[in-house]
């Protein structure tokens, strides 16, 4: 099988982790890494002789790459991805795919008219102990879903163009897409700033997604602890899931209430309480990054849709984009429907905005300031 030749856009925090990955694996050739400071690059190309470095997109290009992964900030994703796929490469982006929703819908459709592969980097969603829930749900395990409940909170690190939703929640949101197959119904957070006074540096999250179903999401990088947790609560059973349990990820718990099942029992909220079993499935271990790169390679060579494809990229953007107007309203409650947010703010007041759409009383953007990337040039 011939292998995917690859290049890679930014030597920062992510980048190394992907260019390690592509450089490893059997399905990818890694031909070139890119980045605009000569420290970052020399630094993560050392390790890698026989790859090319490069300081901008245009001598990228010229390397013969058929495929590019941009780990970047995040309001550098747009430009950068546009001008790959227009030059007729495919594209991995680091999440979250865009900074508007416009942005993402634009790189969707622009994918969608080259007739290229546009995979988000949701890493979780190739993590084996994701896939295993997503299996119990599907499998009815959990029984009916009743809510799932998250906390994503460390010590930093502290971003500069996005806030700690747009940092952190894509993880959890696109777990939840994954795993539910749920369309959100209306989104509410509230969050603070404390370290910069235009970036929120702690989060709380709540999407209602339909027939008695709710998550919330509590994001944060002013906690002493790092704490990597979900809660996937069912009629049946309930699961928690730990990022960081190395051993045991992944506890079914055959723990919750039975309701009565006939009509007077219910009007007079008739509970037992069922305290059963606890076991662990084995998960096998894997990185999930190896599982993003070789599924990237497959895609392009087969043809087929990512599990991350753009559409989940621009569905997740489409939530953070919500939960950010949530909290410049004080936590006014978002109604998304059929691409339209309707933002109840806090007088009560709702006012439909089209996502991606800034009213005009926003003077600030979650993402950043426009700005052209020193890598275009």
């Amino acid at each position: 099988m011939n292998r995917v030749h690859v290049g890679v856009i930014g030597c920062g925090y992510w980048g190394p982790n992907l260019v390690r990955n592509f450089f490893s694996s059997p399905a990818t050739e890694l031909v070139a890494i890119c980045d605009a400071n000569p420290v970052r690059l020399e630094s993560v190309g050392r390790t890698y002789g026989a790859v090319k470095q490069v300081s901008s997109v245009d001598q990228l290009l010229e390397t013969g790459i058929e495929a590019v992964a941009i780990a970047t900030p995040v309001s550098s994703h747009h430009a950068l991805a546009t001008r790959c796929l227009e030059a007729g490469l495919h594209v991995l982006v680091e999440k979250p795919l865009a900074a508007t929703a416009l942005e993402a819908q634009a790189l969707v459709d622009l994918a969608e008219r080259k007739q290229r592969v546009l995979m988000v980097d949701h890493t979780y969603l190739f993590n084996p102990a994701v896939r295993r829930i997503k299996e119990l749900v599907e499998y009815g395990e959990l029984g009916d879903l009743y809510y799932v409940d998250s906390i994503r909170i460390n010590l930093g690190l502290f971003q500069h163009d996005v806030n700690v939703v747009w940092d952190l929640a894509p993880h959890d949101l696109s777990i939840v897409d994954y795993v539910l197959d749920y369309q959100a119904r209306s989104i509410s957070a509230w969050g603070c700033a404390h370290a910069n006074p235009d970036i929120e540096d702690i989060a709380y999250v709540n999407v209602d997604y339909g027939d008695r179903m709710m998550a919330n999401f509590h994001v944060n990088w002013l906690s002493p602890v790092k704490l990597r947790q979900m809660i996937f609560a069912g009629s049946r059973k309930s699961l928690i899931y730990n990022d960081l349990n190395t051993t045991e990820q992944i506890k079914v718990y055959d723990r919750g209430i039975n309701i009565g099942s006939s009509e007077e029992a219910r009007h007079k909220a008739q509970i037992d309480y069922r305290a059963g079993d606890i076991w662990s499935p084995h998960i096998a271990p894997q990185e999930a990054l190896a599982g993003v790169v070789s599924h990237f390679a497959e895609c392009i060579r087969e043809g087929t849709t990512p599990l991350s494809s753009g559409h989940l990229g621009l569905r997740v953007v489409r939530l953070l984009e919500a939960a950010t107007r949530s909290i410049r309203a004080q936590g006014g409650r978002v109604v998304l429907s059929n691409g339209i947010g309707v933002n109840a703010n806090a007088n009560g007041h709702a006012r439909e905005n089209g996502y991606g759409q800034r009213s005009p009383d926003r003077t600030r953007r979650a993402a950043g300031k426009k700005r052209r990337d020193p890598l275009l040039r």
